[in-house]
């Protein structure tokens, strides 16, 4: 498997707010293009019941055959391979060729490859990319491994993704006080993803009706290093897309410190002085990437 390191990954659309709809119910799918997140991720995984996987299938089937893309992602979730729906589930979800297949309880980098192959097979366009879901204890020890795969030939995957409920009910862990037991997992996927170049977004806040609570969440996740934040509810947009967006103080840092890189007495400079602080190439690079982020972040929002 490919070891090549991505120092600078390339500028990816806002992941700021990514919202789970469950796709058997279609008044929510209908709402889908008005809501301001960032992503959709049309579910067909946890938040369905057996009796239901059907109805959910045709449901997505109906939507991506009426809808017309907006700057907005959306995704679809499938269920494991090694289950009674997971076939059925990947075929649909290759027909409708959306922005992103998540892929559930990722455990291997074999995971990865296996779907990119199939996926090649049967001749599914490019730009549908492959996000993993990292919530089992395999799946956090084999994180860099699986990130890694995007440096595979034909390599589709872009983002990684905590699923902290099901980390929590595998492992037994306390998931309140600040998540305190988990931080080294989710540190760990923010490590692989990074090192392969990849977006990584924090797991879901279940108390949707508790706001200082999950604005709190959001803020520890962003300080952490997280893209953005997986969400259960319409309500929890505004305050991810707040929190993961670069502020304007940011925006206005970021200019100044391209701005002053790019004047003919600074090209070339490893260091300059800039506002009574010693800066270096490193926060350029940094600046170029905030800045890339918010002009997509304000292209999606135009």
């Amino acid at each position: 498997m490919g070891n090549s390191i991505m120092t600078s990954p390339a500028p990816m659309r806002p992941k700021r707010s990514v919202l789970y709809v469950p796709a058997n119910n279609a008044r929510a799918l209908e709402k889908a293009t008005a809501l301001d997140c960032d992503a959709i991720i049309f579910d067909l995984e946890d938040a369905i019941g057996p009796d239901d996987k059907d109805l959910a299938r045709n449901n997505i089937t109906a939507w991506f055959d009426q809808n017309t893309r907006t700057n907005g992602q959306y995704a679809i979730r499938i269920n494991a391979p090694d289950t009674a729906w997971g076939e059925q589930d990947f075929q649909m979800a290759c027909a409708c060729a959306p922005d992103a297949i998540l892929l559930p309880k990722v455990n291997t980098g074999d995971d990865i490859i296996s779907v990119q192959r199939r996926m090649i097979q049967r001749q599914v366009p490019h730009k549908t990319r492959l996000w993993a879901m990292i919530e089992t204890p395999r799946g956090i020890a084999n994180s860099v491994e699986i990130a890694d795969t995007s440096a595979e030939p034909d390599a589709r995957l872009e983002c990684l993704i905590a699923g902290t409920n099901d980390l929590a009910k595998v492992t037994g862990t306390d998931p309140g006080n600040g998540r305190q037991f988990m931080i080294a997992w989710l540190m760990q996927i923010i490590l692989a993803a990074r090192a392969a170049g990849l977006e990584a977004l924090d797991g879901v806040y279940n108390d949707f009706s508790d706001v200082q609570g999950y604005e709190t969440e959001c803020r520890a996740g962003h300080a952490m290093g997280f893209d953005g934040k997986t969400l259960i509810h319409p309500k929890q947009i505004e305050t991810a897309n707040g929190v993961f967006g670069p502020s304007q103080e940011m925006v206005a840092q970021a200019r100044a410190v391209i701005s002053a890189f790019a004047r003919l007495e600074n090209q070339g400079k490893g260091v300059i002085k800039l506002s009574g602080k010693m800066v270096e190439r490193l926060h350029l690079q940094q600046a170029e990437e905030l800045l890339a982020k918010f002009e997509a972040q304000t292209v999606k929002t135009a």
